[in-house]
């Protein structure tokens, strides 16, 4: 088994930390694996994408990070991004939920455009 070592902020640590006694793993390593293989499941199931498609997207970032980076990208991409809901949630963080109806091509570059954005600290997709 190979060994990678990584830095993660320590508000983050904490939660995983939590998160491990909550849900009873083992250790940081498996949490970490079990982590890991559900983004490559994630990124398997956009690869494949073809046709229309529609997809929610939850964003989290900082409060007061460059909006207008974020509203950039959404933007560029609005002939898929049906609507979108804003709200403030715990520790200084905002949410987005979007919406998005289109091509699987572009929705994959909206998808890649959002996860590059380095304000943007998490990008979940659902795909309906």
């Amino acid at each position: 088994m190979g060994i990678i070592s990584l830095s993660i902020p320590s508000n983050l640590l904490e939660k995983v930390d939590l998160y491990i006694k909550e849900q009873g793993f083992a250790n940081r390593s498996e949490i970490i694996r079990q982590a890991l293989r559900a983004y490559i499941s994630e990124g398997k199931r956009l690869s494949e994408l073809k046709g229309k498609t529609t997809a929610t997207i939850t964003i989290i970032y900082q409060k007061g990070a460059r909006t207008g980076q974020i509203a950039d990208v959404q933007h560029s991409y609005g002939n898929i991004v049906s609507t979108f809901l804003h709200t403030h949630i715990e520790e200084g963080y905002c949410i987005e939920i979007i919406v998005a109806k289109g091509d699987a091509q572009v929705m994959k570059a909206f998808i890649a455009a959002l996860k590059a954005n380095k304000q943007i600290s998490e990008v979940k997709v659902t795909l309906l």
